[in-house]
């Protein structure tokens, strides 16, 4: 049958051996019998895969673990390398990645994982890539490769999300690669979304990037079936929230602040829109009394889903707070004494001087310490071309005021001499 090309015959001899194999439970024979039919010469491409696609059948009725990883092994062997069993080669890979994982070898489930670039398989369902690629980013997480997870997470992009997977598929057209159905256990799009925020969270909080974590969570939030249900919603949201105010100070946060103060749900957590309203108000905050107010809602958040804030965030809430009351006091203040500057920071001179410092560095205001005289200048510098074009600003104002004071002194003129002539 083989040489005659009779695919049809071939498929149904190499899928019959098999079964017969299964059917005695002799697992040598079968991984045998996989190896010896793959092997024939001019062996048809479309026997292989029914070959395939049969034996991995058998996997979850292997009657141990060891036959198990066996006849995974045996099959992984068979289709390595060939193109036309590729997704078949990456499900295996997974599961065997998955037994090692329950044995508590992570690095090696990772490792095996990573073999296979699931993102250039053209016949592979679009929600089985985004849960393959997913699955490597988790595993590089559990092991701590934070720089490998961060690569493979790049090759989803976040608009893939967006797409809406409810418009009618396009027939293929003839020459196409026809792309198959994902199995019954890959979850949908939208909560393959929720996954994929979830891991970038615990990549972004290894850096303590708190912005990044905010956005994550705000793309949760935006998910239909977590709008529907306050029990979910409103952790998130708090999440939100609390992330923003941990964030440093940028265009990116304070438009993200007013965003989120626009929101209706956020009259369900009253005490948060306060706070977020305080940071929007341009006024000093009060740390001790802001703290002896929030610390309860704070601790609060380790019950919430998502988990605690981490270790630093408390620091980092006071370093926030005190930032945003340096600007307040740029805002204000054109020239300010350091003592006047650390009482209405609620801090020593030389904390004051450090926090002030550690903002201009970070270009987040412009500001000049006279450390003898003890005086911060928050003007800014002005260079020569803004200086000539201030005195060309002030010189056009100076003479529209002349020409209309003229322009006056004659119409009065006018007026009196026609008054004299009556």
């Amino acid at each position: 049958m083989r040489f005659a090309g009779d695919v049809a015959g071939t498929k149904k001899a190499v899928t019959d051996i098999l079964q017969l194999c299964f059917e005695a439970k002799d697992w040598k024979s079968l991984n045998e019998q996989i190896v010896n039919l793959s092997k024939k010469r001019g062996q048809l491409k479309q026997a292989v895969t029914a070959m395939v696609q049969q034996a991995m059948q058998y996997i979850d009725e292997t009657p141990d673990l060891e036959t198990r990883i066996e006849l995974i092994k045996t099959l992984n062997s068979v289709s390595a390398g060939k193109i036309y069993v590729e997704i078949e080669r990456a499900r295996l890979i997974k599961k065997l990645a998955k037994i090692k994982e329950e044995q508590g070898l992570i690095a090696e489930a990772a490792d095996l994982m990573q073999e296979v670039a699931v993102e250039t398989f053209g016949a592979m369902a679009k929600t089985e890539k985004i849960a393959f690629i997913l699955e490597q980013v988790r595993l590089c997480l559990d092991r701590q490769d934070y720089v490998r997870a961060q690569i493979l997470s790049r090759k989803i992009s976040p608009r893939v999300f967006d797409i809406d997977s409810s418009k009618e598929k396009k027939k293929p057209k003839e020459g196409d690669n026809v792309v198959e159905e994902p199995p019954a256990d890959i979850p949908s799009l939208l909560e393959l979304k929720r996954i994929y925020y979830e891991l970038m969270i615990r990549y972004y909080f290894h850096n303590n990037d708190y912005l990044e974590i905010c956005c994550c969570y705000k793309a949760i939030y935006e998910i239909p079936s977590i709008r529907e249900n306050p029990s979910q919603w409103i952790p998130v949201l708090r999440k939100i929230c609390w992330y923003l105010i941990l964030a440093p100070h940028d265009p990116m946060q304070s438009s993200l602040l007013n965003s989120t103060l626009e929101d209706k749900n956020l009259s369900e957590i009253p005490k948060l829109r306060l706070l977020l309203k305080q940071l929007v108000t341009m006024e000093v905050i009060q740390w001790t009394s802001l703290w002896s107010s929030y610390k309860d809602e704070f601790e609060n958040e380790k019950n919430m889903l998502g988990g605690s804030l981490g270790d630093k965030a408390a620091e980092d809430l006071k370093q926030r707070i005190i930032e945003h009351n340096i600007l307040v006091v740029s805002r204000y203040y054109s020239r300010i004494t350091l003592k006047r500057l650390a009482e209405l920071l609620c801090l020593t001179v030389q904390e004051a001087e450090k926090h002030l410092s550690e903002m201009v560095v970070s270009k987040a205001l412009v500001a000049k310490i006279d450390r003898p005289m003890g005086i911060v200048c928050f003007q800014v510098a002005k260079d020569s071309n803004e200086i000539l074009n201030s005195w060309a600003v002030n010189l056009e104002k100076l003479l529209d005021l002349v020409e209309k004071s003229c322009h006056q002194i004659h119409k009065e003129t006018m007026v009196h001499k026609a008054a004299l002539k009556v």
